[in-house]
């Protein structure tokens, strides 16, 4: 069916007078429209200028004033590893679980960073923190505190300069124990002491005592000066066991820091007396300048589990084969993938000086013994009685209790 719209009389008036305004109304327009053509400006208007939105600081900005601000990512990612001879917990059982997992939680918790566990192929432990860079910073000194063993050392610096290394209201200091992921203890201001105390790891020690002696030298009176050197030509400026830059310093009188290989810095710093710091300056120059001249490298390839063999207990076989072939030798840091090993001397002792090198990576093999987890408090003695009767006999080997097996590293003796 289709409907009818009936037109009526009234209808029809009441549709036209409603019409003919509107008609009229266009037709005027029209009119306007042909005699007075708008302008561009009138059509198109020009966009807010800046001057405009500055006067008008409290109105909100339009659409075109709006900056658009680069994005950056809030959320970073680090991997740190704890190498197994620094672990606090080696029981491998229940990986995952028990006290270290605990810990673990604890630090996510109160950090606000996401954690990841895994072992590396050496049973080091490799741990992913995730989260907002004060956070990951933040769960990185508390891995280092709570599942690493740690070490502790002392630096001495004028009292007068402790404040500087404590900072406005602490922050100085609570940043660079961030940095280094270490303790520092500074003595009380009424305690005579110029010892401050920094425990942590060997690594974080070495960069946090680094980093006090560079603002005490900022802050002393005496001349100061910096001396840019290559990286691969402070261990020949240092020498064996720091004994070459200990004369130099007790010679002329001028502290001399330089960067542990574990800082990425080249500067070599010094302090002192004008002219004795010119001296030692001289000296270190015409080291490194000889060093340039003389030495060329060779890298070889020795495998990552075999670089603590040769690095030794606190780097000594490094010391040991700089002091007898005076070659250095530059071992990847442990979070590198890399196997090769560089070493840096003159031609004539790089034969000696890899012959060495390849000695030590060799020195220790390690064999491993089933046993499960229940044996081993019966292996071990009470209070230790087995195993420090093995020791004795066999001063060489090291055992040590991982997973369900017991693995000894067995030095062979020349």
């Amino acid at each position: 069916m289709s409907s009818v719209a009936v037109l009526t009389q009234e209808s029809f008036a009441e549709h036209r007078s409603g019409l003919v305004p509107q008609q009229i109304k266009v037709a005027t327009l029209n009119s306007e429209e042909e005699s007075d053509p708008p302008t561009y400006k009138d059509a198109f208007p020009p966009l807010p200028e800046k001057a405009a939105c500055l006067d008008s600081a409290q109105e909100p900005a339009g659409a075109w004033s709006t900056k658009i601000r680069p994005i950056k990512a809030s959320v970073i990612t680090q991997v740190f590893h704890v190498p197994l001879e620094e672990r606090k917990y080696k029981d491998m059982n229940q990986f995952g679980e028990g006290e270290q997992a605990k810990i673990c939680l604890e630090i996510m918790q109160r950090t606000g960073a996401h954690l990841e566990l895994s072992l590396a192929k050496d049973q080091g432990l490799s741990i992913m923190v995730s989260g907002k860079l004060d956070a990951v910073m933040k769960a990185r000194k508390d891995i280092v505190a709570r599942l690493q063993t740690q070490a502790s050392a002392t630096v001495a610096i004028p009292k007068e300069h402790h404040r500087f290394v404590i900072g406005k209201n602490g922050e100085k200091l609570q940043d660079l124990e961030l940095k280094t992921a270490t303790k520092i203890q500074i003595p009380h201001p009424d305690d005579p002491s110029n010892q401050i105390k920094i425990t942590g790891t060997k690594e974080g020690i070495e960069k946090a005592r680094h980093e006090v002696l560079l603002i005490s030298a900022e802050q002393d009176k005496s001349a100061v000066e910096r001396l840019e050197v290559e990286k691969a030509f402070h261990p020949f400026i240092a020498g064996p066991y720091n004994r070459l830059v200990g004369e130099i310093m007790q010679e002329t009188g001028t502290r001399i820091n330089i960067p542990p290989p574990s800082v990425s810095r080249t500067e070599i710093i010094f302090t002192g007396e004008k002219e004795q710091l010119a001296q030692a300056v001289a000296r270190i120059k015409k080291i490194y300048e000889e060093k340039k001249k003389k030495t060329t490298t060779i890298a070889v390839e020795v495998k990552k589990s075999q670089h603590k063999y040769v690095i030794g207990p606190k780097g000594n076989s490094l010391q040991e084969i700089l002091e007898r072939t005076g070659v250095s030798v530059e071992i990847p840091s442990s979070d590198s993938a890399s196997e090769t090993v560089i070493l840096r001397g003159e031609p004539e002792k790089l034969g000696q000086a890899l012959t060495e090198v390849y000695a030590k990576a060799n020195s220790f093999t390690v064999s491993s013994v089933s046993a499960p987890s229940w044996l081993h408090r019966f292996i071990i003695g009470k209070k230790g009685q087995n195993l420090a009767k093995i020791t004795q006999q066999m001063p060489k080997v090291h055992i040590e209790f991982t997973e369900a097996r017991i693995y000894q590293e067995i030095l062979f003796l020349p």
